[in-house]
């Protein structure tokens, strides 16, 4: 086995192994080009330590899905699990981000949403995971490379790409019947590995969780070399799930607290956030006018590439650096807002309100208070003349990763004295600490002018809105 194998020296999980076909699709270009897309976005312009890229957490998912795929098959073996099913879950946990653009999720969110309306939110990053990894596939002729490894393309080629994007229960339910082409419903718990849509425990989570934490510089609490030696599947209402062991309750509540207080103190971190939405800006105000070539010498947009995956494998975060030293006029504006961030010129942070302040809310939120805003002291500071475009305004959630609901509740547990019966944790067994809100709307306020007359308007703008709106008048200005 160590013949068709290549170890690498991974900073999180230390030396790894990986089949030789998971290196072949490595050493392709779609695959290679993760290796310049950051894996926090605009966090490495807040944190220093957060250089990391999506290639060396790729590598680190599969890894895992491989460890815990082989552990379920030596703990288990009536599962079934053949050599098939364990190299496929490895190279849809290789796989699982192709599809990121630029700055992995400030691409993917606020910039597609942006840039294509016409998609109404519907594309997401695994959509351009599968259409990546059908095009790497085909551009490099692995067919018959698996086949040579002992897959079968007609049925792996769809499980692995199955695994990337699953159906969430509520789409397997409408569906009324098993959805799956890649493998029968015997092997469900196998869909719970990469992507876990029932209750987003995966591979994918326990690497980033372990990797962003060491180069945040964050404390990780949640250990998952012990879930994955405690997961055992179980049959639940007829189908196979990954269980957790009761004991493991205090080990599973550490791993949601690490997400969360990863999106506190990081992912939704106030700097963080409106750096991403200035490069966003500049992104959006430079789309026509970067033109990346594609198939059959089609000149494409920036928004355009996601439809053209020729394209799309040669846009990474280089775009800001060709931004930045174009000297195009038609790129004046968006080079301006990237110059700013690079002179730490940011957009002022006025004041972070939570949702629950408040009883009713527009449903064009941000337009609606922009507007409020201006017009809280029509007559005060007019030599200023702040405009609606001139504040921005973010919406920010942050969960337990199951909205406002508690994900313990979506997860089965078994002890060790009856393992093969599940239920919910015991209320004996859970902790009196927990929590009991699991999802906070924060809404961040920005002042794009930052000379002390304009922040100083802004000030008394939102201080007087915040009286018309009947909250206590504080501080608000800060960076």
């Amino acid at each position: 086995m160590f013949a068709f194998c290549k170890v690498f020296n991974d900073s999180i999980h230390g030396h790894v192994e990986l089949h030789q076909l998971l290196v072949k699709i490595i050493d392709t270009p779609q695959f290679q080009r993760l290796r310049n897309i950051k894996q926090l976005g605009g966090g490495y312009f807040v944190f220093p330590g957060a250089s990391h890229n999506r290639f060396e957490h790729s590598i680190g998912v599969a890894h895992l899905a491989g460890e815990l795929v082989r552990n379920l098959r030596t703990m288990q073996p009536e599962l079934n699990i053949s050599p098939r099913d364990e190299l496929c879950v490895e190279i849809a946990g290789l796989c699982h981000d192709l599809g990121h653009g630029p700055f992995s999720h400030l691409f993917d969110g606020m910039f597609i949403r942006k840039a294509r309306p016409d998609l109404k939110g519907k594309w997401k990053h695994e959509t351009a995971s599968i259409q990546m990894f059908d095009y790497l596939v085909k551009d490099n002729g692995l067919e018959s490379v698996m086949k040579q490894h002992g897959l079968e393309p007609s049925e792996d080629l769809d499980f692995i790409k199955e695994l990337i994007q699953p159906y969430d229960e509520t789409e397997q339910v409408s569906l009324n019947s098993w959805p799956y082409k890649g493998r029968e419903e015997d092997k469900s718990f196998l869909y719970e590995i990469v992507a876990n849509k029932r209750t987003g425990i995966d591979v994918d989570k326990f690497d980033y969780f372990a990797r962003d934490c060491h180069h945040l510089g964050i404390q990780n609490n949640f250990d998952h070399r012990r879930f994955i030696m405690f997961a055992r599947v179980c049959k639940v209402d007829g189908k196979k799930h990954i269980c957790v062991r009761d004991k493991e309750i205090g080990n599973v509540c550490d791993m949601f607290y690490t997400r969360i207080s990863l999106h506190r103190r990081a992912y939704q971190h106030r700097v963080n956030k409106i750096i991403e939405s200035m490069i966003t800006e500049a992104f959006l105000k430079a789309d026509k006018h970067i033109k990346i070539e594609g198939k059959g010498g089609k000149k494409l947009s920036l928004s355009e590439t996601i439809d053209n995956m020729e394209a799309y494998t040669k846009l990474t975060d280089s775009v800001f650096e060709q931004i930045l030293s174009s000297t195009s006029p038609e790129l004046t504006e968006a080079r301006e807002i990237l110059e700013r961030i690079q002179s730490r010129q940011l957009y002022k942070f006025l004041v972070k309100l939570s949702l629950t302040l408040f009883s009713s809310l527009p449903q064009d939120i941000i337009s609606t208070w922009k507007e409020e805003l201006v017009k809280a002291l029509p007559q005060a500071d007019a030599q200023v003349g702040l405009q609606p475009d001139d504040f921005e305004i973010l919406k920010v959630t942050m969960d337990y990763g199951k909205k406002d609901k508690n994900p313990v509740d979506e997860m089965y547990f078994y002890s060790k004295k009856y393992p093969t019966t599940v239920g919910p944790i015991p209320a004996e067994q859970m902790s009196e600490l927990r929590p009991t809100c699991f999802s906070e709307t924060l809404i961040m306020v920005y002042c794009k002018k930052t000379d002390n007359k304009s922040v100083e308007a802004a000030d008394k703008h939102f201080k007087q809105w915040r009286k018309n709106k009947g909250f206590q008048v504080g501080e608000t200005v800060g960076q």
